[in-house]
């Protein structure tokens, strides 16, 4: 059994930095009793998070590649500990507003590194095991984090929603001593701050246009000057990491084309797949009238199918060629999203089951098998990097469509959170949300399966950490 321990650390650390990310949402109404917050001020308790660990990710990749990857990991734990005891000891909402972003920091150097992690430390079926057991962890936060915060707020109070990271964290910090170490492949350099400036710049921009256009609507000044800035702040990243000897992120990647479909994929899946279940959520609160505990529960049925699909198909997904895996999987997630269209103003929670399980099975399928050909898609030197990449593309995919689905609902539903939406409104608002999904998870599965063009299965793959061959082009599609 202790060969599994660095598995185990890597998903305890997956499973406490993602279901960060839903928790708060569902102790805000205590939270703001408690601290005399505004809705503003609640939202960017989940807002600076998101925003830093995605603003971050390719950095810590890039870090983590010259300094070392179990380095990293360990410090993004220590981070992440420290910020979390902050964030339940906060006195007031600015406080804890800003440990919120320092725990972005730590999730990040975490996060980007978990690929890695197990890339060195598990081979051929194991490793197949490995990232289906990480990939059923990622799917299993998405609906953790409502249960965990509804039971914990009910029972214990919403500080513990923060303070109950740093029993995991420990548990995570002790395991990680068995992590195989290793040396950096990269020399050590500067970081690179003009690139970290601009895509935060950018991200942070993209993402308040977003939520702004849902509130004050798309010709507002304010919305169209922040989206035009992000823009440009995109163009400003791209020239500087073109003009860097040592880039946060290597833009010569994008040249193969494995890379870039999986890149788009990476955004499709979160955007097709999680960022609707806030809405849900929402939708059995205030129209079902459930409470927090069991809208939670309304959302296992996709946890729980993606944690046995890619737990239980790990091994078999082993012989499956990474193409038909992540491709399916995300057809699969647009059958589901087609599938929740049937929602409509009298149903209730039983309706969106079928939804949200075949959603799970894409998941499934996908999440373990994207993250193992990612790192097969690049030199074993940019294996960070490559980690961090992928996972920067999940969440801004979850960052940029959870404002685009809000606006979407409010044009349907109304008052979504004052209780003046009618079930019939949010009904028709959820069908849009449903429908842009299955749209976005069809077209990423459509450009998976004719781009990708991998030919073998992940066991074959180019083993990250212990080679510094890049994969043989064919067996990529590069």
């Amino acid at each position: 059994m202790r060969k599994w321990l660095p598995l185990l650390a890597v998903s305890l650390s997956t499973l406490m930095l993602l279901i960060d990310i839903t928790i708060v949402s569902i102790a805000a109404p205590a939270l703001a009793r408690d601290l005399h917050a505004s809705f503003g001020a609640l939202q960017w308790t989940v807002d600076l998070y998101v925003l830093v660990l995605a603003a971050m990710l390719m950095a810590a990749g890039s870090l983590s590649d010259r300094a070392g990857h179990r380095r990293v990991f360990v410090a993004g734990l220590v981070v992440f500990a420290v910020a979390s005891l902050a964030c339940g000891l906060a006195p007031n909402v600015g406080a804890l507003i800003a440990a919120r972003g320092v725990q972005g920091l730590g999730a990040a150097a975490m996060y980007a590194t978990n690929a890695a992690l197990l890339g060195r430390a598990y081979q051929g079926r194991d490793r197949s095991f490995a990232f289906g057991v990480w990939g059923a962890a990622n799917g299993a936060a998405a609906a953790a984090g409502p249960i965990l915060g509804g039971l914990l707020t009910e029972h214990v109070g919403w500080r513990s929603i923060f303070l109950v990271n740093l029993p995991v964290a420990a548990a995570a910090l002790l395991l990680a001593r068995v992590v195989p170490g290793e040396r950096s492949t990269r020399p050590a350099g500067r970081p690179d701050l003009p690139g970290i400036a601009s895509f935060t710049a950018a991200a942070t921009l993209l993402v308040y246009g977003l939520i702004r256009a849902g509130d004050a609507g798309w010709r507002d000044r304010l919305t169209i000057g922040a989206l035009v800035a992000g823009a440009l702040a995109v163009l400003a990243f791209v020239l500087v990491e073109r003009g860097r000897r040592e880039p946060m992120l290597d833009l010569s990647l994008f040249r193969r084309p494995a890379f870039s479909v999986l890149m788009f994929g990476a955004a499709a899946l979160t955007a097709s797949a999680f960022a609707g279940l806030v809405f849900v959520s929402v939708w059995a609160q205030s129209v079902l009238h459930l409470d927090a505990m069991d809208a939670g529960l309304v959302l296992a049925p996709m946890s729980l199918v993606a944690f046995v699909v890619a737990g239980a198909g790990g091994r078999l997904l082993h012989t499956v060629p990474a193409r038909l895996s992540i491709g399916v999987g995300l057809l699969l997630i647009a059958a589901g999203d087609a599938l929740g269209l049937l929602v409509g103003p009298g149903s209730g929670w039983p309706a969106v089951v079928p939804a949200l399980a075949v959603i799970g099975v894409g998941v499934g399928l996908s999440t373990p098998v994207l993250a193992s050909a990612t790192l097969a898609a690049v030199p074993a030197e940019r294996a960070g990097m490559a980690s961090g990449a992928s996972n920067t593309f999940r969440q801004m995919g979850y960052a940029l469509a959870l404002p685009v689905f809000a606006s979407v609902l409010a044009a349907g539903a109304g008052d979504v959170l004052g209780g003046g939406a009618s079930a019939a409104g949010f009904a028709e608002g959820l069908d849009r949300i449903f429908g842009i999904g299955a749209a976005i998870a069809l077209a990423g599965g459509i450009a998976v399966l004719a781009l990708l063009r991998t030919t073998t299965d992940v066991r074959e793959s180019a083993d990250p950490g212990l080679t510094t061959a890049a994969p043989e082009p064919e067996r990529i599609g590069s």
